[in-house]
């Protein structure tokens, strides 16, 4: 008999998993929801004293127990993993599978300030360092900066709030303590509209990602729900059915596909496959962080240029850094074969966290390029890809004049729910709303995350209310990353479309 113990996250108590133990318990198994006594008893409670409620409850399993010892397993939402991380340790060898709610591994000595997704929050929280305060729940309209309120219908998002309590910064400012010893399996649920899918995280794990390597072991399995932050709330009945799943010991690897075969490895990732277009195998010129491909007569006539912006975040140190990616080397070449200078760059995204880095290695970039005697300083344009979107919105604001045309392919237009990247300098939608921002031009794939597409249709809806020069190229049967996976001639035909757009604008006289 397998029996879970479901522990609740940030503000929230037993309550939120009533669904879905009703759920369980109509398949024949026990649930067992906590309340833990940090939001009961408010400040000076810490996380030690919701590890002893898990483990409490354990042992009231064991103690009832009639016959033979139950399977538990141990299901934890976003901060509610910690302590059920915890007890798995307080416990070795009673537990079968811990369950991770869309939220991150956690380890010794981290503390679960982690799981509050506002940066700008957490960091004001570790530099107050009060553990005996405690953090106000969030009214009704503030949820979503919590986490990704989508399928949470408004019957349940009034009972959530009207329920949540509290949380005691102990709970989330003293680190987790773990003894040494073997902790169980795992199985993340991922999230898909809070912006985390095993396509994301694939793509990491191709990037380099030290911690997805040690996720990435047959026996740590992966289910991915259509919802957002709290499937509890929004999917009861499909998280039950996860969980039941789970516990038998399923889902997908981050080395196996859906079909139970081996993935791809991961150096024949999409980016790192040749280039759907065939272009000149023209050498680079590599200057510090830059990389350029320039047309042989530029140095007779200054030439426009293009600089392609990577995606991301890659992990600091990642092999190969993304201006040696096939990708960004077949775009830079391209434009090179159009005449105009192609230029690609490894800039500093390597975290959420890390956007104004990055827009400051773009800027300077892009300053060494101006001043390139075989640019023509005043024909500029920019083309970003994929997690860069956001990087838009600065030079949306700015509109140099010498800057003809933004162009972004499969992007992310604002950070993902899940990101708790709050920075309104890297919210395009808000910029375009405005009006008065250079030409831009999006490539769209159909087959996007539907977190990502969602970032995509606000920018363009504030785009249109703005009267903002947006123009679209559709590649309906992409996927996400298309060049090196997609070589259909609808899929040449975007990247070329795409192109000319662009090309139009560097070129036309002002």
């Amino acid at each position: 008999m397998t029996e879970f113990v479901l522990v609740p996250g940030l503000f929230t108590g037993s309550h939120v998993w009533r669904e879905t133990a009703a759920r369980l318990e109509g398949e024949g198994v026990r649930a067992h929801p906590v309340d833990l006594p940090g939001l009961r008893s408010g400040d000076g409670a810490d996380l030690e004293a919701d590890i002893a409620r898990v483990v409490a409850t354990i042992d009231a399993i064991d103690a009832a127990a009639d016959g033979g010892v139950p399977e538990i397993v141990l299901v934890g939402h976003d901060y509610g993993v910690h302590p059920a991380v915890g007890a798995a340790d307080r416990r070795p060898g009673r537990v079968a599978r811990i369950v991770y709610v869309d939220t991150a591994p956690v380890g010794d000595g981290v503390p679960a300030l982690a799981t509050v997704p506002d940066q700008e929050l957490r960091e004001r929280l570790a530099a107050a360092g009060d553990a005996d305060g405690v953090l106000p729940p969030p009214a009704r309209d503030a949820w979503r900066r919590w986490g990704s309120t989508a399928g949470v219908s408004d019957a349940a998002l009034d009972r959530l709030t009207a329920l949540a309590a509290p949380q005691p910064l102990g709970t989330l400012l003293r680190p987790l303590r773990l003894s040494g010893a073997e902790l169980p399996p795992t199985t993340g649920v991922l999230c898909a509209e809070s912006g985390a899918t095993l396509a994301t995280l694939r793509m990491l794990l191709s990037f380099g990602d030290p911690m997805l390597k040690a996720l990435a072991r047959p026996e740590v399995t992966f289910f991915e729900l259509p919802t957002g932050h709290w499937p509890m709330l929004s999917c009861a009945g499909r998280l039950a059915e996860v969980l039941l799943a789970a516990a038998a010991g399923g889902g997908q690897s981050l080395v196996d596909t859906a079909d139970g075969s081996a993935a791809e490895d991961p150096a024949t990732a999409g980016y790192l496959k040749p280039f759907l277009l065939d272009v000149t195998e023209r050498p680079r010129e590599r200057r510090g962080t830059l990389d350029l491909y320039v047309p042989e007569d530029a140095a007779r006539t200054p030439r426009p240029a293009i600089v392609f912006v990577h995606g991301g975040p890659v992990p600091e140190g990642a092999e190969p850094t993304p201006r040696d990616w096939p990708t960004l080397i077949g775009y830079a070449r391209y434009a090179a074969d159009q005449g105009v200078v192609g230029v690609t760059l490894d800039h500093r995204l390597h975290a959420v966290t890390a956007y104004p880095t990055a827009a400051a290695d773009i800027e300077a970039a892009v300053a060494e390029v101006r001043a390139d005697p075989r640019v023509d300083a005043d024909r500029i344009a920019l083309w970003f890809l994929s997690g860069s979107g956001p990087l838009t919105a600065p030079w949306l604001g700015a509109r140099p004049a010498w800057l003809r045309c933004l162009a972004a392919s499969y992007p992310i237009m604002a950070p993902l729910p899940g990101w708790g990247v709050n920075d309104a300098r890297f919210r395009p939608a808000e910029v375009v709303a405005r009006g008065g921002t250079p030409p831009f031009v999006l490539v769209r794939v159909g087959r996007e995350a539907s977190a990502v597409a969602a970032t995509v249709a606000e920018f363009l809806a504030a785009a249109e209310a703005g009267g903002a020069p947006v123009e679209v190229v559709d590649v309906p049967d992409a996927p996400h990353a298309f060049e090196g996976l997609d070589h259909t001639d609808s899929a040449r035909d975007a990247v070329r479309e795409a192109m000319r757009r662009v090309l139009r604008r560097l070129t036309a006289r002002r």
